[in-house]
């Protein structure tokens, strides 16, 4: 392995988790992520995000009957933080790429601090009663739904067999040929 990738370790072994304990998040760390995601890159710096934080353990539960099957990691999150983003259909497609990117940094965040994340969706025919139940305000709506926690042993546990969770680089990675100099 080379020492680049070594370096980069703590990104390689970021996973998301859909299973948590019932240990509590503490509030600092709640705060730390909100740090990140609001230092998070948007398109034209437009930070179109606002983030709502949840401790409220029987809204996480609603939030996540409401969702399902895409929000089933919220049926163990200890701690939930969605991405309100307004609605404006000229700026969708940046608007969910900044989306993405939070959603991903607080997952890395998550994972610096031992906590464990998940990124979870809603859907758009649940969009609206999950925004009601979240008080997103008028003109916004709410995409991505962070599970967080403390993973559990089941949530820790591979998916894949040892070898098998990624394809391997030389299937994924191609360079393009040398140029000849023109000169």
């Amino acid at each position: 392995m080379s020492t680049g990738t070594e370096r980069l370790r703590p990104l390689i072994r970021t996973r998301q988790y859909r299973h948590f304990t019932s240990e509590p998040v503490a509030d600092d760390d709640l705060t730390a992520l909100a740090e990140v995601a609001r230092w998070s890159g948007s398109s034209r710096n437009t930070q179109p995000w606002r983030f709502i934080a949840v401790r409220d353990i029987p809204l996480i539960r609603q939030i996540a009957e409401a969702g399902e099957p895409q929000t089933r990691a919220l049926h163990t999150a200890m701690a939930a933080f969605a991405i309100s983003l307004p609605i404006e259909e000229s700026r969708a497609i940046s608007h969910a790429y900044d989306d993405g990117r939070v959603a991903e940094r607080v997952l890395v965040g998550a994972s610096m601090l031992g906590l464990g994340a998940g990124v979870t969706w809603v859907r758009s025919d649940v969009r609206q009663e999950i925004g009601d139940l979240l008080g997103v305000e008028e003109g916004r709506f709410v995409r991505t739904i962070m599970a967080i926690g403390h993973p559990s042993a089941e949530g820790r546990a591979p998916k894949s067999p040892p070898g098998k969770a990624r394809l391997p680089l030389d299937e994924l990675l191609s360079w393009p040929p040398a140029r000849k100099d023109d000169r």
